[in-house]
């Protein structure tokens, strides 16, 4: 049953990963390669491709480098913590200004509420004590660091910003950095709460044998 769930979990990302690629190659405003760089510069297409390295990972068993780091201790609940903000920063920050239709409708909400739904509550069923462990975890916090860092340092040099909460050019550096800050602490409380409630399961797991 449970590799049924990573099955479908891969052909989702995948299939959101690849289709948002294609219609934003359509309906591109700029050359290709700076609509790739745009591409792979939104934290939602980043963290959905870990998404689905992960259930790639574990569907075909992969063992070498890199695939054994996204199944190292800590991953999965890193990776849950990650696709989870993404969902929470689409709800709370860009439905309200972004109104797709049709094929990009489905891609969005796939990519902003269906997988990390689906992330979490795979969590729950797969979650183990090694995932739960301090320093694992918090080394996957360069991930959302070093994206802000490349991010603020290439809209500096271009002009172009993937998030309104991040344009520096049209909110000020003040209020972009309160944004990022916001951010960081909602990611840090959702990992620890992540974590107390993994070592909840397992307690209950380890009660009821």
């Amino acid at each position: 049953m449970r590799r049924k769930f990573e099955i479908i979990g891969l052909c989702i990302g995948w299939f959101a990963i690849v289709t948002q690629f294609i219609l934003m190659l359509q309906n591109r405003q700029t050359d290709i390669p700076e609509m790739l760089i745009r591409f792979f510069s939104f934290f939602t297409i980043l963290t959905n491709i870990l998404v689905a390295l992960y259930f790639t990972t574990v569907v075909f068993k992969l063992k070498q480098k890199p695939f054994k780091w996204l199944s190292s201790k800590g991953s999965i609940t890193a990776i849950t913590t990650f696709i989870l903000i993404v969902g929470l920063v689409y709800q709370v920050a860009l439905r309200a200004v972004w109104q797709p239709t049709g094929l990009q409708q489905l891609v969005d909400e796939l990519l902003h509420t269906i997988i990390p739904i689906y992330m979490l509550i795979y969590w729950f069923f797969k979650v183990e004590e090694n995932d739960l462990q301090f320093k694992p975890l918090f080394r996957w916090l360069l991930y959302p660091l070093l994206f802000i860092v490349i991010i603020l340092a290439r809209g500096h040099a271009s002009g172009y910003y993937p998030y309104p909460f991040l344009n520096v050019t049209e909110i000020g550096y003040n209020q972009a950095l309160l944004n990022i800050g916001i951010i960081l602490a909602t990611c840090v409380m959702m990992l620890l709460g992540l974590r107390l409630i993994g070592q909840l399961i397992i307690k209950k797991q380890s009660n009821n044998p």
